[in-house]
């Protein structure tokens, strides 16, 4: 009996005396556990935000990515980005598929903005267009429709945008008015007061997917460039088009003049933006005018 007990208290010491060994290992597999969590996370820069975008880095061996629902396209070092529309709603789900077939899901919350909306106590005024402007216009969506449907290798929208003039801001994106209750069109872009003439600059890089030959009813002279992965810019009213279709365009390089060309009531640029088929304000991605 007592030789039983020695030998029950020995084996309790010599478990006593592998408890740290254990604990280290445990604290081993931890860390391991821990990176791969890191490593299986996404990671962003920019805000979630209605009119936003955000470059996203995949996580590691991920095979397909959706937005949404949509699929995602991401660059071999799994970056990509996502933008959230002027009236987009209050969440957005993210889902990547790894090589080994599990999915990562990432659920974003999107924060509202407070747009400028005036309120305007008088009956809108009926619009009626006329058989010549309707079989025009007709045809001129049907070359921004296929112009915003080219898909480039431009790499611009990983890059960080400069605005392509400067000036006044006579035109916020979002801004919108209200006749006795009755909304109408958002402002889908930004307007930048300039004198007719003055030059303006690619925001990014980018190739030209439209360069129109003569005014478009009410863009006037139109100009449209891909930045990649579903991101464009188009540049309304010029009263020059400097560049060609199909010609790759760089930061900062001349593509155009401002004026007043088509709908417009002085010489401006309107510059809108848009990811796939989300409208985004141009001023989250330029930060600030100095």
């Amino acid at each position: 009996m007592i030789g039983g007990l020695k030998t029950t208290l020995c084996a309790l010491a010599i478990a006593a005396v592998a408890a740290p060994a254990a604990i280290v290992h445990a604290g081993t597999d931890d860390t391991e556990q821990s990176a791969f969590r890191e490593a299986v996370k996404f990671g962003f820069s920019g805000e979630a935000i209605q009119g936003g975008v955000m470059i996203g880095d995949a996580p590691a061996g991920t095979r397909s990515l959706t937005f949404d629902g949509e699929a995602v396209p991401f660059d071999e070092d799994g970056k990509f980005i996502i933008a959230f529309n002027r009236d987009a709603g209050q969440a957005a789900n993210l889902v990547a598929t790894l090589d080994n077939g599990e999915t990562v899901r990432k659920f974003i919350n999107i924060a509202p903005r407070n747009w400028k909306i005036e309120h305007v106590s008088i009956n809108r005024r009926a619009t009626t267009r006329s058989a010549a402007f309707m079989a025009r216009r007709g045809p001129e969506l049907e070359q921004i429709n296929a112009a915003r449907s080219v898909t480039s290798d431009s790499k611009g929208w990983r890059e960080t945008f400069v605005w392509p003039v400067k000036g006044r801001i006579s035109g916020q994106f979002g801004s919108q008015r209200v006749y006795n209750g009755d909304p109408g069109s958002y402002h889908s872009g930004i307007d930048i007061a300039a004198p007719t003439g003055t030059y303006y600059v690619a925001p990014a890089d980018g190739v030209v997917t439209l360069a129109a030959s003569s005014p478009f009813t009410l863009e006037g002279n139109l100009l449209m460039i891909d930045h990649g992965m579903g991101l464009n810019s188009a540049f309304l009213h010029s009263s020059e088009i400097l560049v060609k279709e199909g010609q790759a365009v760089k930061r900062g390089e001349p593509i155009g003049r401002i004026g007043s060309t088509g709908s417009a009531t002085g010489p401006h640029l309107h510059w809108s933006m848009k990811w796939n088929s989300a409208r985004i304000d141009p001023i989250l991605l330029t930060g600030p005018m100095e």
